[in-house]
């Protein structure tokens, strides 16, 4: 590993304006807050099909099921693509 590498140990988030908001370090609580509740206004505001998983075709069968298990029932949406095709 190059010595300039530098690996996130905690999560960040994003204080202001997307575009020019400064992250800043964050409770792993605070974030997955975050991203539940940005989930959930787009799912409430647009509807389930405004949001779509991806999902990765070299995971475990039971991976992408949970993974089809969240679209269709938590979030609503019929949007998700493992790339099986390959």
């Amino acid at each position: 590993m190059p010595k300039d590498y530098a690996r996130l140990t905690t999560p960040l988030v994003r204080e202001g304006d997307r575009a020019t908001g400064t992250l800043r370090p964050a409770t792993w609580e605070e974030a997955l807050e975050r991203a539940s509740s940005g989930l959930r206004r787009a799912r409430d505001t647009r509807g389930g099909t405004s949001i779509g998983i991806f999902s990765c075709s070299k995971a475990t069968n039971e991976v992408n099921f949970a993974a089809q298990k969240l679209a269709r029932a938590v979030l609503h949406s019929n949007n998700i693509d493992s790339c099986n095709r390959t």
